[in-house]
């Protein structure tokens, strides 16, 4: 058959006749990325044995684009050896790293490092921005906070919080909670919030946080979720939160090495939208 025409009519032609089409614009494109939150413990695992080695192969093992870490010690005390845990993991995980201090004391020798305590976030990804904000505490108890990581994930933007929420105080909690809806507001890119909460999901900080946020285990979870204590769970208070237009994949407890912490770690596929919103 012979195709006659002006030449762009005569492409389209042969374009229908090949069952070709256009290719899409690769921004448009939603991304994947596993993230997981993981309460360390201070690398003590319940055996009484502190091993980073131990926190970085179940990390390792499951190869998350981003972890947020809780009760991370840096330059501490005698408990974790002085060490920086958080520039050890992002050492030996070959990741970027940065960390909030909520607790910050001065070194026990003139001239050693600050004594910190608090969070951390590792990426494969460059951190391109970060800061640690701190939220409402009550007199007498632990200082917390909210740190932030911005990062790009093939070239979209996204907003990592990780948080720490106080264990003995419901009102407190949902104060930080509250404080937590503030601070993120209502950002025009993707976040995920992970932290250990310590709350399960029907108490009213974690409502709070679920009425402008998606639960990935509800999304995409199989069972019940559970994460404390590790080797006998019976509470789920460790989370992985994304903002709505966020899709879950899958969501997993993940089980490899019990023993490594108190908590067992929680991770999630989620899928961040591109310059088009949307499932596929």
């Amino acid at each position: 058959m012979r195709i006659t025409g002006p030449p762009i009519i005569l492409a389209m032609a042969v374009t229908a006749m090949l069952g070709l089409a256009a290719p899409a614009d690769a921004s448009s494109k939603p991304r994947a990325v596993k993230v997981m939150t993981f309460n360390i413990h201070h690398g003590a695992g319940t055996d009484g044995n502190v091993s980073l080695e131990r926190i970085a192969d179940v990390i390792d093992g499951r190869d998350p684009g981003v972890v947020g870490l809780q009760e991370v010690d840096r330059h501490w005390s005698e408990r974790s050896d002085f060490v920086d845990q958080a520039s050890w993991l992002a050492r030996r995980l070959d990741m970027h790293v940065v960390y909030g201090a909520n607790l910050d004391l001065d070194p026990l020798a003139p001239g050693a490092p600050r004594r910190q305590y608090g969070t951390a976030i590792l990426s494969r990804s460059r951190i391109t921005d970060w800061d640690n904000r701190y939220l409402p505490k009550y007199e007498g108890h632990e200082q917390r906070g909210l740190l932030r990581a911005r990062v790009k994930v093939r070239g979209v933007p996204l907003q990592v919080y990780n948080t720490h929420l106080q264990h003995n105080n419901a009102a407190e909690r949902l104060e930080q909670a509250q404080a937590i809806k503030t601070l993120i507001g209502r950002p025009r890119e993707s976040f995920v919030l992970l932290g250990d909460l310590n709350a399960t999901p029907e108490q009213p900080e974690i409502r709070a946080l679920a009425d402008d946020m998606a639960d990935s285990w509800v999304e995409g979870g199989v069972g019940d979720g559970l994460t404390y204590d590790s080797e006998n769970p019976t509470s789920r208070i460790d989370y992985v939160l994304t903002s709505t237009k966020v899709i879950t994949r899958t969501a997993a407890v993940v089980t490899s090495d019990p023993g490594a912490s108190d908590h067992l770690p929680v991770i999630a596929e989620v899928l961040l939208p591109g310059s088009r919103h949307g499932r596929r």
